[in-house]
């Protein structure tokens, strides 16, 4: 699900969808009418400049927080996982976002700014368990665009340590820098399609196994409380 405005994920992946979320979220559209499936095992809720007319539809109802939470909760049970893309800067839609999934992955790019806007959506987090009784937790730091050569680099991941220590919050694998995520890009296909030996994929494999484990260990825990 894309939730930024400048629809990125159908931009890269070359979709044209007649209808999307503004279609889903405030037209009631049937969600089977706005997915692209893209793949047997990906359907994609591509985003447009519409969206931006989501935010400011939903700024005026009650319980806004909660609208994702209401309107995909009724139609996520035949996908084992949703993943949404939400942009950077802290907005209603994240908000929503952050309600539904619970579940927060914060890429961070190496970068003081990425570094801020990390901290920033870790106590955004914070505050919408507070103010809302909600459950959100920041899964995860993935450091991204890695380039150890660069004294920048060695910079912020050493502060991402010591935030992932500080707020115990696991740093995951770091993605090393790799011409072939921009040259996948243009070619609107899928990384590991395009170059599916290519040291990010190699990375990115790594991460999508430690998250496994988190949730494994997550799940043994629930279950031993019980």
């Amino acid at each position: 699900m894309d939730t930024d405005p400048q629809g990125s994920v159908s931009s890269v992946l070359s979709l044209k969808p007649e209808y999307g979320l503004y279609n889903f979220v405030i037209e009631k559209l049937r969600l089977d009418d706005c997915i692209v499936p893209v793949s047997k095992n990906l359907h994609v809720l591509c985003s447009s400049r519409e969206t931006t007319k989501v935010e400011t539809i939903l700024m005026g109802n009650v319980a806004r927080e909660h609208a994702f939470t209401q309107l995909f909760s009724m139609v996520d049970k035949n996908y084992d996982v949703v993943l949404i893309d939400v942009s950077p800067s802290i907005t209603l839609l994240q908000t929503c976002a952050m309600v539904y999934a619970e579940q927060v992955l914060i890429p961070i790019g190496m970068d003081t700014l990425s570094f801020q806007g990390a901290m920033a959506s870790i106590e955004a987090s914070r505050s919408l368990n507070q103010l809302l009784r909600a459950n959100i937790r920041t899964v995860g730091l993935l450091p991204v665009m890695v380039d150890r050569r660069l004294a920048m680099t060695t910079t912020v991941l050493e502060g991402l340590e010591g935030l992932s220590v500080g707020m115990n919050i696991p740093l995951l694998h770091a993605i090393r820098t790799d011409q072939n995520v921009t040259k996948a890009a243009r070619a609107g296909q899928f990384l590991i399609d395009y170059d599916p030996k290519c040291k990010a994929v190699e990375d990115y494999h790594q991460v999508a196994d430690e998250l496994q484990f988190l949730f494994k260990e997550e799940v043994h825990g629930r279950t031993a409380n019980t």
